[in-house]
Formats: C-alpha cells, sequence, structure tokens
C-alpha cells in the first residue's frame, strides 16, 4: 500500500514537471516527461510493484537466495577442486591420482623440442637455410617502396 502511494506520487511529481516544461514550450522534453512520469502508475496497475513488495519483504525469499547462493558456492568449490586434481595427475581420465612421476619415465604429455620450430617445408633444412637467408634479394620490394615514396 505505501509503495503505491508512492508511486503515485512521483507520478504527479512528473506529470507538474511536464505540465511546467509544456508552458515554456518545449513540447518535446514535456513529452518524454510525461511519459516517464507515467512508467510507475503503469508499474502498479500491473501488479509489478505489489509481486516486488511482497518478494523483498518475504524472509522465505531471501532465505531462498540464500540457498541459491550456497548451492552455486559449492558447484564452484567443486570444479576447482576438480580441477586441482586433473592438473596435478596430469592425465584426464583419472582425477583421484597423484602427479608424481617416476625418475627416469618420460612424462605422458612430454613434447619432442623441435615441434615448436616453425615448419618451413621440406626444401628448407638444416645449414643451407642458414646461408641462403643473408643472400636474398629485396629489390622488388625496394622499387614498391620507392614507387610510393617511402
Amino acid at each position: 500500500m505505501l509503495a503505491e502511494t508512492i508511486c503515485s506520487a512521483v507520478s504527479v511529481a512528473g506529470l507538474g514537471i511536464a505540465a511546467v516544461t509544456a508552458y515554456r514550450k518545449r513540447f518535446l522534453a514535456a513529452t518524454r516527461i510525461t511519459a516517464y512520469a507515467l512508467v510507475p502508475v503503469a508499474l502498479v496497475m500491473t501488479g509489478f510493484v505489489e509481486w516486488v513488495s511482497g518478494m523483498v519483504f518475504n524472509p522465505t525469499v531471501w532465505a531462498g537466495f540464500g540457498l541459491l547462493g550456497v548451492s552455486w558456492l559449492l558447484f564452484m568449490t567443486t570444479r576447482a577442486i576438480e580441477r586441482r586434481g586433473l592438473a596435478a595427475s596430469g592425465e584426464p581420465g583419472e582425477p583421484g591420482k597423484s602427479g608424481k612421476k617416476v625418475k627416469g619415465s618420460p612424462a605422458a604429455g612430454a613434447v619432442a623440442p623441435a615441434a615448436s620450430a616453425p615448419s618451413l617445408g621440406a626444401a628448407r633444412t638444416g645449414p643451407q637455410s642458414q646461408s641462403a637467408a643473408p643472400t636474398e634479394d629485396f629489390s622488388d620490394i625496394e622499387a614498391i617502396l620507392k614507387k610510393h615514396g617511402i
């Protein structure tokens, strides 16, 4: 009941401001203010204000929000523990196993050192690619740059 009275008072005040704005020959602004002033009354008439006020002042609703928070916290905790277990074991199929490896045994996900090197094709391998690099001719690139005045 109090919320409906407050919404009605806000709408009446907004309509008063819109009337003063229209009196000053600012009809576009007055129309916009009128539109905003009618929103609180419309919310009261649709029952939205009563629903929100019933929800805000109801302790059962707040207990429900608390339970939602607890369930979210439990979900996130279990996900973090599961990820930490996967990261420790290094194997996605066994989340509970420990991450210790035997000394001298290759790691399960080991990658060859040359795997991170860029692939230049079969023609360029070994010492040939290193000796060919300094002798490349950039005359065509220089001609394009000179053509554009760079």
